[in-house]
């Protein structure tokens, strides 16, 4: 990064095998291939340390979490972040007492972490079934300052929420992330939900100006699950976009890859002043949105 503030972000895919030891090795393969390219920023698809296990409910999949506090893949992270000086957000499945989350570590360029924050969202239905395993985040929305950028970073299907993507930009974050597991419906053979998927960030990216990042995973994995097998074919498609939801780079939906895009902070910035949707904004309006129902404000 210069004094121009030019951040240059990176974007992982890979498929996953169900090996942790792998999965981290080619995580962190895949960052020193971004640093090699002057990414500032990287980030690794969620939950990269195995299968996307939440096709089934199985009771041998919760004993996968681990404390935040001491998480080996977190510890790993933090080395690999120092040796390269990039920022890395770390996505992980979190054991907290008797609570557990969706959660994600946001590791700055000399190693620091800077603290998590837990998925808000949490998905229920066929071949996501995070309730059995997440209990809601409890972090709410999170900016973080790094070395580079004050970031929102979220998770997966918190991504098709705009009110998530809003309240971090509102809170200062200059540039979203949103690692990510998604692909095929085992219910639906003929739903596909990408280029939707894609859309709906484009829309946050240029609702707020900001450049987004997201992460997806490729590959097939079959699930062993109570009612017999269950398969999902991950459709990659990571991609970055710029502030006004245009796509700078794209992933396909079968290939490794390792995303790179570059961005004058300072001149967005500008841009998203000058533009007016932040001025122009009626916070005194929008109470209904405390709502579930448009009547009956929830807090």
């Amino acid at each position: 990064m210069d004094k121009d503030r030019n951040v240059v972000v990176s974007s992982l895919q890979f498929a996953c095998s169900d090996d942790l030891s792998t999965n981290v090795t080619t995580a962190e393969r895949l960052v020193r291939d971004a640093h090699k390219q002057g990414a500032n920023i990287i980030l690794i698809q969620e939950l990269f340390e195995g299968y996307y296990f939440c096709q089934a409910q199985r009771e041998d999949y919760i004993q996968r979490a681990k404390p935040y506090k001491g998480h080996p893949t977190i510890l790993r992270m933090q080395k690999l972040a120092k040796e390269l000086g990039v920022v890395i957000p770390v996505s992980f499945f979190e054991e907290a007492n008797n609570a557990h989350y969706n959660s994600i570590a946001i590791i700055d360029a000399d190693g620091t972490d800077l603290g998590i924050y837990r998925k808000s969202h949490i998905p229920d239905g066929p071949g996501y079934q995070e309730k059995f395993y997440f209990n809601p985040g409890d972090t709410g929305f999170k900016v973080f300052q790094t070395k580079f950028a004050k970031i929102g970073v979220a998770i997966c299907w918190d991504q098709w929420f705009p009110e998530a993507a809003r309240a971090m930009v509102l809170q200062g974050a200059e540039i979203l992330f949103y690692p990510t597991a998604i692909g095929s419906e085992p219910q639906d053979g003929g739903l596909d939900s990408r280029d939707h998927w894609k859309r709906v960030m484009q829309g946050h990216a240029g609702a707020n100006l900001v450049p987004l990042v997201a992460s997806n995973r490729i590959g097939k994995e079959i699930i062993e699950t109570e009612h017999g097998k269950s398969e999902i074919t991950f459709y990659g498609n990571s991609f970055i976009a710029g502030p006004t939801g245009e796509i700078v780079s794209a992933a396909d939906d079968k290939e490794e890859a390792v995303l790179i895009a570059q961005f004058d902070l300072d001149k967005i910035k500008s841009q998203r002043h000058s533009w007016g949707v932040f001025r122009d904004r009626r916070p005194d309006l929008y109470k209904v949105l405390l709502t579930l129902d448009g009547n009956n404000p929830v807090l």
